[in-house]
């Protein structure tokens, strides 16, 4: 069974940085992304960014880019998510997710982790 094992969260000042990390156990991905949803109170879970395996491609959403960097370490099976210049509206719950598929990774993951808060105070 597959298990998205996130860490990181917390809380931060406007301005301030974060960094979320993603690991999978119970398979090696060597197809398909990694990637980062988020869900604030109230809104649908959307995209954030995702990274392929075998090329480190990158896709960011337009709210993030410039802002957050996500990169991979693959001999250790990890991703990171690297916020810097947080704003209040970045607030929400992380969600790492995983798909042998890249399009899907970035639409409709079939392996999700089970989030991690982040909250930026203003």
């Amino acid at each position: 069974q597959v298990q998205l094992v996130e860490s990181g969260g917390g809380l931060v000042q406007a301005g301030g940085s974060l960094r979320l990390s993603c690991a999978p156990s119970g398979r090696t991905f060597s197809n398909g992304a990694m990637g980062w949803f988020r869900q604030a109170p109230g809104s649908d879970r959307e995209f954030v960014a995702a990274i392929t395996w075998n090329s480190g491609r990158t896709y960011y959403a337009n709210s993030v880019k410039g802002r957050f960097t996500i990169s991979r370490d693959n001999a250790k099976n990890t991703v990171y998510l690297q916020m810097n210049s947080l704003k209040p509206e970045d607030t929400a719950v992380y969600y790492c997710a995983a798909d042998t598929s890249t399009t899907q990774a970035m639409g409709l993951p079939r392996y999700w982790g089970q989030g991690t808060q982040v909250t930026v105070s203003s």
